[in-house]
């Protein structure tokens, strides 16, 4: 039996990501999957030295685009929390709408460039017209495409009108009639059921021994969803994860499109109730944060945590961030092995690794 060691990555044509995995391979079927991190390292929990607590805002934003928005709202809840500052209920109810606008589009993003791993290249560009719909919400609501900066500590710095209220309710509508328009395309083609249906099965059991989370804990069986804590005014909505039990690449695929639609259907019961006040809380008098806390929040690639330490002073004695793709790492090394070669790509991608949020 001979063995053969190839490089998977970090440049390749079907991912977005720098992932770099050492391969052994045993004719065309994978054996052995090895990991390499540290290739976009960028040191961003070690800028909490030296920028203060509000700089970092803007700083954890940039640890990763797709849900900036997410990773601002968790400093925020965590800084909060060390600050013992009470957010207004609007705001609470804003950071849950933003968030699912950010869910919404990071999800199109994924099924746009999951179908472009099958070659599928017109399919990707419908998945991301769809998606510029979102950006163009999150655009005439926050101001910004991408990093978006609308949270501070307190609240949010913006705030919606009724007339824009009703404008998002129209857009919300075409963009469920084009994702559900989309999923008897995507989901019942022969070609993507060939390359997902059995591949890259991961087991209830595997999923939860080896800390899976979001749609790739979900799509084994795993009814896990950090929203279920109810942070922010997720314990004021109905609220049920969505979940798949056939643990492979199919089965991630189907909850990333059931969950943009939940998050369609999440923002118009937010807009529902949204209760009326104000969106900040005043900060300026309050010491800066002191003594040691924790926070968790759901991305779109799963759970997010934030370890913060303060002493009282402007610069956070220690920000640690544990982002979803270093979990699912380990569940991608038990996907690969007895899967061909050519599987790699497809597998890989379906758990939406994000390697610049991993590498902090």
């Amino acid at each position: 039996m001979r063995k053969t060691v190839i490089p998977f990555g970090p440049q390749h044509p079907v991912l977005p990501e720098p992932i770099h995995l050492k391969l052994t391979l045993v004719d065309e079927r994978v054996v052995e999957a090895i990991p390499n991190l540290g290739y976009v390292h960028r040191g961003l929990e070690r800028l909490a030295d030296v920028r203060d607590f509000h700089q970092m805002i803007q700083v954890v934003e940039r640890v990763c685009g797709i849900c900036s928005m997410i990773h601002a709202h968790c400093y925020c809840m965590g800084i909060e929390e060390l600050m013992a500052v009470e957010v207004p209920p609007r705001a609470q109810f804003l950071r849950v709408i933003w968030s699912e606008v950010h869910r919404i589009q990071s999800h199109l993003l994924w099924l746009g460039l999951f179908a472009d791993s099958f070659g599928f290249e017109s399919l990707f560009m419908q998945f991301w017209r769809i998606r510029e719909k979102i950006m163009d919400i999150s655009e005439s609501t926050t101001g910004n495409r991408v990093i978006v900066s609308v949270n501070v500590i307190g609240g949010v710095r913006r705030d919606l009108s009724a007339e824009q209220t009703r404008w998002l309710l129209t857009e919300l509508d075409w963009v469920e009639e084009q994702i559900q328009r989309l999923q008897t395309t995507m989901m019942e083609d022969y070609t993507v059921k060939k390359r997902t249906v059995g591949k890259g099965v991961l087991t209830a059991q595997q999923a939860y021994e080896l800390g899976a989370v979001g749609p790739v804990a979900r799509g084994s069986g795993l009814s896990q969803d950090t929203r279920q804590t109810s942070y922010a005014a997720y314990g004021e909505l109905y609220f049920e994860p969505v979940v798949e039990t056939e643990g492979d690449c199919y089965a991630r695929s189907k909850v990333r499109f059931r969950e943009a639609l939940a998050s369609v259907d999440l923002i118009r019961r937010a807009l529902d109730k949204l209760p009326a006040g104000e969106v900040r809380a005043k900060v300026k008098s309050l010491k800066p944060p002191k003594g040691e806390t924790v926070m968790r929040v759901e991305q779109p690639r799963g759970e997010l945590l934030y370890y913060f330490k303060g002493s009282g002073e402007k610069n956070l004695d220690r920000l640690r961030i544990r982002t979803p793709t270093f979990a699912n790492i380990p569940p991608l090394l038990a996907m690969l092995p007895g899967v061909y070669l050519s599987d790699v790509p497809v597998v890989t991608l379906s758990i939406d690794p994000c390697i610049s949020c991993t590498e902090r």
